[in-house]
């Protein structure tokens, strides 16, 4: 998958043990096939986030596991109980990925998807040009949105629209 990547992303990859940087290239694509305008940075002096109107996803290689911290925590429903730590924070959600753990990558995708819609929605993007973008133009269910109050385009957990 082709997209624009921030050498610094690379070169945090780059420096973890090789089991980590195999879980954490699986996420960056993930996020980046989600949508096609993520951007990628570095935050915090060196932790990479995954952004589009708003934090979707950011990495840390830690002794034992990678954390994938999923924003809009409190939002994005978590069907198949891939959340590790966070259950009750209002912002970011943690999922903790240990070595030669499988990533459930269906999961992931519908939530990074999900999260995505609601930074649109929140950036002022109508909920059916959201749902266009997430269904290909076929129509989604829609469910209310605690952030604005409208209406956005539900995933289910293999990352297609809802019925």
């Amino acid at each position: 998958m082709a997209y624009a990547r921030d050498p610094r992303v690379d070169a945090y990859i780059d420096a973890l043990p090789d089991w980590q940087q195999v879980i954490c290239r699986e996420i960056r694509d993930l996020v980046h096939a989600a949508d096609g305008e993520v951007t990628e940075t570095i935050k915090f002096t060196n932790r990479p986030y995954f952004a589009l109107h708003g934090n979707i996803c950011a990495l840390l290689g830690t002794k034992d596991h990678v954390n994938v911290f999923l924003y809009d925590g409190a939002i994005v429903p978590d069907p198949e109980n891939i959340i590790t730590s966070g259950h009750g924070n209002k912002t970011a959600r943690t999922v903790a990925i240990r070595q030669g753990e499988a990533i459930n990558a269906p999961a992931l995708t519908a939530m990074f998807k999900q999260t995505i819609a609601n930074n649109r929605l929140a950036a002022g993007e109508s909920s059916s040009a959201i749902s266009e973008r997430l269904t290909g133009h076929l129509p989604g269910r829609t469910i209310p949105c605690r952030v604005s109050g409208a209406a956005r385009p539900s995933l289910d957990s293999a990352g297609g629209h809802g019925d």
